[in-house]
């Protein structure tokens, strides 16, 4: 049970005894999303095991209680992180984050500087700065993105409101009612501040996004951590990127110009893809944990 009296569900994969890696997935994704279940076997493959952390009602049963989870939300991968090292003391922990998970790491990573110990991290496709990128989703190919997204927190948001009804939590669904008719929200800056921002105490958008954006808490990062941006990615532009005096000592930044959001495919024969991260997560982690 979490602090607060909820739960997470996480998914187990891999034998007892092997190094250990924290997965974090996406906006509206999962520990069943294809790159998480993807990655998992490759790790396996390496001698790794794996726990994929599910955000909250991301696991396809609706918590108890009003609150969701988002870009800045890191007391549950600390909560799930102090629990494993209680059970494993002398396990070593490495961590992944995607996209939105890719962000709650970071900044946990920061937050947390030397009172964590894991031997390394890798964050992919990261919202580094999320007022650029919730803008950048305003715009072209990108509102492709932006209304499927919506479309699925929406309902997100309509599951969790009738199932807290249905056990009876009148307070916590009295919550989500009080944010008023969703329909007509259009974008991400009018989500997060009508949803995001009132469900997890922050005054309005613009804290909400200042405070959770992660690139400011690079420089405070202690563990070796890897990078990995694609520079087409449809959900920013390049000037998210953080210039090298906004790194630590401990911070790699691995540019790609092709890659999208979260995919980094090649090769020459579209029925045979060559995942590039299942390679380079991997490999990034090996060399870390040897070290």
């Amino acid at each position: 049970m979490t602090p607060d009296h909820d739960f997470i569900d996480i998914d187990w994969f891999g034998e007892d005894h092997q190094p250990l890696i924290i997965l974090l997935h996406g906006l509206s994704g999962s520990a069943q999303s294809t790159y998480i279940v993807g990655l998992q076997h490759v790790l396996l493959q390496q001698g790794f095991r794996s726990v994929a952390l599910n955000f909250r009602g991301c696991s396809g049963e609706s918590n108890r209680t009003a609150r969701c989870y988002h870009s800045g939300e890191t007391q549950d991968i600390h909560f799930l992180y102090q629990t494993l090292r209680t059970r494993e003391p002398d396990t070593s922990i490495g961590a992944v984050g995607f996209s939105l998970g890719g962000n709650v790491l970071l900044k946990w990573l920061g937050e947390q500087g030397d009172k964590i110990t894991l031997f390394g991290a890798v964050a992919v496709s990261v919202p580094l700065l999320l007022n650029r990128c919730a803008s950048k989703l305003d715009n072209g190919f990108s509102k492709l993105y932006r209304a499927n997204l919506l479309r699925e927190l929406k309902g997100y948001i309509r599951t969790k409101h009738h199932h807290l009804e249905q056990i009876g939590q009148a307070d916590e669904a009295d919550k989500i009612k009080q944010l008023g008719d969703l329909s007509g929200i259009k974008s991400f800056w009018q989500y997060d501040d009508c949803v995001v921002a009132p469900l997890h105490g922050f005054k309005d958008v613009h804290d909400y996004y200042r405070r959770s954006s992660s690139r400011q808490f690079l420089k405070s990062i202690t563990l070796p951590t890897l990078i990995i941006q694609a520079v087409d990615d449809p959900f920013m532009t390049k000037d998210v990127l953080p210039g090298m005096n906004e790194l630590s000592t401990s911070v790699y930044l691995e540019t790609t110009q092709g890659g999208g959001h979260v995919g980094f495919v090649s090769g020459n024969n579209p029925f045979k893809p060559f995942y590039w991260l299942d390679q380079r997560i991997p490999a990034f982690l090996k060399q870390m944990l040897e070290k």
